[in-house]
């Protein structure tokens, strides 16, 4: 085992349920009870998975791909729920919800480094056809939700895998020049209004105050009020127990408004530190993986882990603009917490057995 990344998982599970009940508990206490238990079945999967030869991960690369599409179709039936303005859940009779776009992301990863592992000596091109053939079908349903935020996470993932496959760099220049010069297109006729918005008022906060700018601003406020040490666990009369942050997200997309008016920077910069070291452990195990395949899953599955925290963390103070994207293992929801243990435990595996005969 990489008891590193094994510490540095669980230290973060167990963070995510305090962090959870200091956002949430002062209006119920449903959801950290629920977080707690998946927190258990996460480091279950984690451990489970670790014990597993990630190379038999090739034969469920594609079953599970297919169903990630499959239950992202589904979302536009009757069986999807809308959330935050996003048709992104999927109700299953007699179970609940999830969010397929995570499980999509989650396969996606596992599908692209199979294909790149395979066919390594494949012209650029059409290793930018194929690959682009796996990723555009959920990357559309997703943006087609819409889910900006999910369908923003597929970029640098990819990417990351690409390079480390040996796409040249002039290929990479091209394929930021052409997503630069779409952004303008997509600002005008491939976003909702209320996502419009968003993005205006991350350019100028000032510009509507009590509208789109209002979770921007009262994620400043909270964040800024926390100071160097934070006002302290469960302190009342803060943004947070007062409502300012809505309810319905500030337990999963603005978790880190609660940690920063809470903790302070303090507990911020601790937060981050831990993510800094699992981010280097997993980067340390690419660095030591046995194949092509161990190299292109471990960083796939970090570049996704970093882009969430850089973008759920950035939203909140200005950085990048709001976006429905959860912190992971962090903020509340099992599915997205399950599936990035998952992650964590194939990218174990690859350390577990680094030195086995391919």
């Amino acid at each position: 085992m990489n008891w590193l990344l094994l510490a540095t998982a669980f230290t973060l599970c167990v963070l995510g349920v305090i962090a959870v009940y200091s956002a949430s508990a002062f209006h119920t206490d449903e959801y950290w009870h629920k977080q707690f238990i998946w927190a258990i079945a996460g480091i279950v999967i984690f451990i489970v998975t670790s014990l597993i030869d990630y190379r038999w991960v090739k034969w469920a690369a594609l079953p599970m791909y297919i169903a990630s599409v499959f239950f992202l179709i589904l979302t536009y039936t009757h069986l999807g729920e809308e959330h935050g303005g996003a048709k992104c859940w999927l109700r299953v009779p007699g179970v609940g919800t999830f969010q397929p776009a995570q499980m999509a992301v989650i396969s996606g990863v596992l599908t692209v480094g199979l294909f790149l592992s395979q066919f390594r000596k494949m012209h650029p091109m059409l290793k930018l056809v194929f690959t682009g053939a796996i990723v555009g079908g959920p990357m559309l349903l997703i943006l087609k939700q819409p889910d900006l935020g999910m369908t923003l996470v597929w970029i640098p993932t990819i990417m990351a895998m690409l390079m480390l496959n040996g796409l040249p760099k002039r290929y990479i220049i091209a394929l930021l020049l052409m997503a630069a010069a779409a952004i303008p297109v997509e600002m005008n006729f491939g976003l909702k209004p209320y996502q419009r918005a968003r993005i205006i008022a991350f350019v100028d906060p000032d510009i509507d105050r009590l509208g789109a700018g209002w979770a921007i601003n009262q994620a400043l406020i909270a964040i800024g009020s926390g100071g160097f040490s934070g006002k302290g666990f469960m302190a009342t009369g803060t943004q947070v127990e007062q409502g300012f942050i809505p309810g319905t997200t500030v337990h999963t997309d603005y978790i880190n408004t609660a940690i920063g008016e809470q903790f302070g920077f303090i507990g911020e910069a601790t937060l981050i530190s831990i993510f800094g070291l699992l981010l280097i452990t997993m980067l340390l195990t690419a660095h030591v993986a046995a194949d092509e395949l161990g190299l292109l899953l471990t960083v796939g599955f970090t570049g996704q882990i970093f882009f969430h925290v850089y973008q759920n963390i950035g939203m909140t103070i200005a950085l990048m603009p709001i976006t429905g994207i959860p912190m992971p293992l962090i903020s509340y929801g099992g599915t997205f917490l399950v599936m990035v243990m998952f992650g964590l435990g194939l990218v174990n595996s690859v350390w577990v057995h680094r030195k086995a005969l391919a």
